[in-house]
């Protein structure tokens, strides 16, 4: 089996930029790897990103939002992340179950326990081998959103989470720095708030001993 490596962080913390930056440096190394996301990983995936994240005037309701996630976790990891996996490939992914608990948990305000039973059903009970959290001031995070959006400072903010006031995103942020306290050897947290090549450096030295502890355990 390969390796699931996953990309978290609130809107802004530039964990995007990282994952293909991340992508570029394994192929270099010449070892088999996808870039994947969520939502949007699949073609049913891309269906729902519209409704979740894009341009849309539907009302979607708390739990109707975690199931829509859920459904795109569930088709992600039948149709791309485990047959990956099983190539002996390292999957990157930009986002998953734990942004659900971050965002439709400390976020929404939907009840934990009973989004951890829905991400244990979506994902077949897969955890990532090793998970980046990119954290960064909340206002900073926004700032840099509206920045890349438009230069000239009209900005349009079309994601929905996007455009959430900042205390969601607190909440978020706050959720996530919680999730890094129950499983601190799984999530390693980074300071996004630093220059690309710092963060850069620091994520391909997680990834590199990831790598090399797998391949002396015959992973690949």
């Amino acid at each position: 089996m390969g390796l699931f490596i996953t990309f978290e962080g609130i809107e802004g913390s530039g964990k995007t930029t990282q994952i293909g930056i991340t992508g570029d440096y394994l192929e270099k190394q010449k070892i088999p790897f996808i870039i994947t996301e969520e939502p949007g990983g699949t073609g049913l995936g891309s269906e729902l990103r519209q409704i979740l994240l894009d341009k849309t005037s539907l009302a979607i309701t708390e739990k109707a939002e975690l199931l829509l996630f859920a459904a795109d976790r569930a088709q992600h990891i039948e149709e791309v992340i485990l047959p990956a996996m099983s190539e002996g490939k390292v999957v990157l992914c930009d986002r998953f179950s734990d942004a659900t608990i971050a965002y439709q948990g400390f976020g929404r305000g939907v009840d934990v326990d009973f989004i951890r039973t829905v991400n244990s059903f979506s994902s077949q009970s897969l955890k990532p081998d090793l998970t980046l959290l990119f954290d960064i001031p909340v206002a900073a995070g926004l700032k840099r959103i509206t920045d890349r959006i438009s230069p000239t400072g009209k900005a349009s903010l079309e994601d929905r989470f996007e455009r959430e006031k900042a205390e969601f995103h607190q909440r978020v942020r706050e959720g996530y720095l919680s999730l890094l306290r129950d499983e601190p050897d799984r999530i390693r947290l980074i300071d996004g708030s630093r220059k690309v090549d710092e963060v850069a450096k620091e994520v391909c030295h997680f990834v590199t001993n990831l790598i090399e502890g797998s391949c002396e355990g015959d992973v690949f």
